[in-house]
């Protein structure tokens, strides 16, 4: 298993509409086969960045998000929001303490 996370920078007048396509695509986001988890996240000190972390089984499954109908339609409604490119990592957990 490995983490997906992804910065998103959004014009201010467009996180209302992120705001919406995220609650509307969520669950199928989240129940798309490989994934785990799913987490949205808003910065303290700017409300226009935004973070989305997710867990996958492996990367041929975050692959096969990423290649599906369905990133594609979360993607072109997306994508024309943001006031810069987004950025993304994927990253094992080294040590987990709860």
């Amino acid at each position: 298993m490995f983490t997906r996370i992804v910065k998103m920078e959004f014009e201010a007048e467009n996180v209302s509409t992120f705001l919406n396509n995220f609650e509307q695509v969520k669950n199928s986001i989240r129940n798309y086969p490989g994934c785990r988890y799913l987490e949205l996240w808003r910065d303290k000190k700017d409300p226009t960045i935004f973070f989305t972390h997710s867990r996958w089984d492996r990367e041929e499954d975050l692959e096969s998000y990423r290649n599906s109908e369905l990133f594609k339609s979360v993607w072109a409604t997306t994508k024309p929001l943001f006031r810069s490119k987004a950025q993304a990592w994927s990253v094992d957990a080294i040590h987990q303490l709860a």
